[in-house]
């Protein structure tokens, strides 16, 4: 089973890696073009992937175990609770820099103290989120769980969603450089947390695939 939660991994990483220029052009047009064939030069671009992929990755963890029919431990829902909490703080972080740029436009506030807030921002946001994830998984069962689990990953997403899509149609109509930078951001943390929480679901319909085609495999 753990096979299959790579290949949901590896197709939500390749996912997100196929929609970043159409999604670049579709924000950005007519000032983008060819340039946004430069994102794959970054090499924040690749880390963001990387931290997708493992993420999406962890975030299996309990449904290999319930497709798995073993027992589902402590180990694999610390790691489903901290991937679904990181991707929490991100969309906080995103949303807040939306705002922030639809309040103060190309004036807003930068440097490393402004960074380092924000950083601070999403690390307390993923341990609040851990915690309230680690203690649903305390009240239902493991399917109940990664059920809600997804759920509110999903609710948050189209919440953010709904602050980063206006702000970033403001900050476009602006005539400053770089302008709907930081709102793109928002966009873009907000369509991954989306993809991501129907990872578990995407990995149950392969499960449940391969044990049709395969019926006395273990």
């Amino acid at each position: 089973m753990k096979r299959w939660a790579l290949i949901v991994a590896a197709l939500y990483m390749a996912i997100l890696a196929v929609l970043t220029v159409p999604f670049i052009l579709l924000a950005f047009v007519p000032r983008v073009h060819l340039e946004a064939f430069q994102i794959f030069t970054q090499w924040q671009y690749w880390l963001w992937l990387v931290v997708m992929f493992i993420s999406q990755f962890a975030l299996l963890s309990v449904p290999v175990r319930i497709a798995g029919m073993r027992p589902v431990t402590r180990g694999p829902i610390w790691k489903t609770v901290l991937a679904g909490g990181l991707m929490a703080g991100g969309m906080v972080v995103a949303a807040c820099v939306s705002i922030e740029e639809l309040l103060f436009a190309d004036h807003f506030p930068k440097g490393n103290a402004d960074i380092r807030t924000f950083i601070l921002l999403g690390l307390l946001t993923w341990f609040i989120w851990a915690l309230v994830f680690l203690r649903i998984s305390r009240n239902v069962s493991a399917p109940d769980f990664v059920t809600q689990h997804c759920r509110a990953l999903f609710k948050g997403s189209i919440l953010e969603l709904l602050i980063a899509v206006p702000t970033h149609i403001v900050a476009r109509c602006r005539d400053y450089c770089c302008a709907g930078f930081m709102t793109f951001l928002g966009l873009t943390m907000g369509f991954s947390v989306m993809l991501f929480a129907f990872g578990p679901a995407v990995f149950f319909l392969f499960a449940e695939r391969w044990k049709r085609l395969h019926p006395r495999a273990e």
